[in-house]
């Protein structure tokens, strides 16, 4: 979708639709348009949509109100990024291929206004490519928004908020992406194209360069498919030289069977998306080079296919990590832990980060437990808990923060090797948190974050659609603007 600025509306689009504060009706507007917007109880609630037709200069137009809610409210920028999506769900296949949006009437700084344009932006977001046999009333059909009463600051404001709705948009294509497309060898290259010409750096690590670093646990889990394991660090140098960078590490398991410990079938299809934490990395990385952020910032991305083959790894399998501890594997579908214990030790070995935060769809019992309204936060330093917490809040990606003791530490005790991959039935999402712990030196700010309700949505939310929801990537990218620039 692209964005027009301009000073006056051109004469030829038909679609009007205009921004407003809640209980704020323009004095300017036609007196039948105002009164049927009251009888029709619009408010200027945050998201609600008014529609209506009238005639001007002998011409019949379109015209929608988009509340915005109360001007003062504490959550302004999601409000007006629901106001936006709102007019795109609306109108995104509704025939209209061009919509002029006046901003002019409620009243917004630059950076107030680029929140309504990146909630149209997100909103229209759509992976139609398979899809061969798409009625014409269902294709979207609107291109171009021509913005007026934009107020200063609009322009720059919104060239950062384009970056970020780019990496959110390259994650939900990478969540969406079925896995006999999307494999770890696919993600690699489609990393390496998306991340082209940004002056981000890419590394890559083979089976064989894994095998030789120790990496047990990670390759132990894909060794059952034919799909080859790969690491893939991307690293933004955007701040001061010499700064540790931050590292963030992704679970990407294009796949998940289950291995041996096959999955129920029912369902079984979502697990194209037991990536999400990976693809959550790289869209993030993908806007903060693409803004320029001043910061340094490293992704590592642990990419494994989990299938249960000949030679796929066994319950009661003993591996070795990178670290030199071992690990009794119990279940085979508590894979991810497996692949970011590896890809954890390693990123600290490589690049003595400041802080390090993992994103996985680890698992289900943190959807038991917080449904899909938050991802679950455990992390072993108050402040990093803290900025992550107000990070995500003002992104709409939420967080609620779940204990780490040493009694749940126990329960992967392993009597034969030094630890267990499983615990118990209860705390499933502390023990995998716990397991996860073991990995990280002493002194480095860690937290992790389980966000397997998050990335994935029946039914349409903020600014998104029913399917991906780029969960995590506006999150990464508000901590790193709040605290690392």
């Amino acid at each position: 979708m692209q964005f027009r600025f301009s000073d006056s509306p051109p004469s030829h689009v038909r679609l009007h639709a205009r921004v407003l504060n809640q209980e704020d009706m323009p004095s300017d507007l036609d007196q039948a348009v105002a009164e049927g917007a009251r009888a029709a109880r619009f408010k200027g609630s945050a998201g609600q949509v008014f529609e209506t037709f009238s005639m001007k200069d002998g011409t019949l137009r379109r015209l929608a109100l988009a509340g915005a809610g109360e001007a003062d409210a504490t959550l302004r920028r999601l409000n007006l990024e629901k106001a936006g999506a709102a007019l795109a769900a609306k109108y995104l296949v509704s025939g209209e291929s061009a919509m002029v949006l006046d901003l002019g009437h409620a009243d917004l700084s630059g950076e107030e206004a680029a929140a309504a344009l990146l909630g149209l932006r997100l909103r229209s977001w759509r992976l139609d490519t398979y899809r061969t046999k798409l009625p014409a009333d269902k294709r979207p059909s609107l291109e171009t928004v021509h913005v007026v009463g934009a107020p200063d600051g609009t322009h720059d404001a919104w060239a950062e908020a384009e970056a970020v709705a780019r990496g959110v948009e390259f994650t939900r294509t990478l969540v969406t992406e079925p896995a006999n497309r999307l494999y770890p060898e696919s993600f690699v290259a489609l990393c390496e194209k998306a991340f082209e010409g940004t002056g981000a750096e890419l590394i890559v690590l083979d089976e064989e360069a894994m095998e030789k670093l120790g990496m047990g646990a990670l390759l132990g889990v894909g060794q059952g498919s034919e799909r080859a394991s790969r690491i893939l660090a991307i690293r933004w140098n955007g701040g001061r030289t010499g700064d540790r960078p931050s590292v963030f590490v992704g679970k990407g398991v294009t796949f998940d069977t289950g291995g041996i410990s096959l999955k129920p079938p029912p369902g079984m299809e979502d697990m194209k998306w037991d990536m999400g934490g990976a693809g959550a990395v790289a869209g993030a990385l993908l806007a903060l080079a693409g803004r320029k952020a001043k910061a340094n910032v490293i992704g590592v991305l642990g990419l494994v296919e989990n299938m249960p083959d000949g030679k796929a790894q066994r319950p009661g399998d003993i591996v070795t990590t990178m670290s030199g501890q071992t690990v009794e594997v119990l279940n085979t579908d508590a894979e991810g832990r497996l692949v970011l214990c590896d890809a954890l030790h390693w990123a600290q070995e490589e690049f003595d980060p400041a802080r390090i935060v993992d994103l996985a769809t680890l698992t289900g019992a943190m959807i038991i437990a917080l449904g899909n309204e938050h991802g679950g936060m455990f992390a072993n330093d108050d402040k990093l808990a803290g900025q992550l917490t107000c990070a995500g809040e003002g992104v709409g990606d939420r967080l609620w923060r779940l204990p780490l003791a040493p009694a749940y530490d126990k329960l992967i005790d392993s009597p034969i090797a030094d630890m267990k991959n499983v615990g118990p039935r209860e705390a499933g999402s502390i023990t995998a948190a716990q397991f996860l712990q073991r990995f990280i030196r002493k002194g480095t700010p860690w937290a992790h974050l389980d966000i397997a309700g998050m990335v994935w949505s029946t039914k349409p939310g903020h600014t998104w659609d029913k399917g991906a929801t780029g969960y995590g990537v506006r999150l990464i990218d508000r901590f790193v603007k709040e605290n690392l620039e």
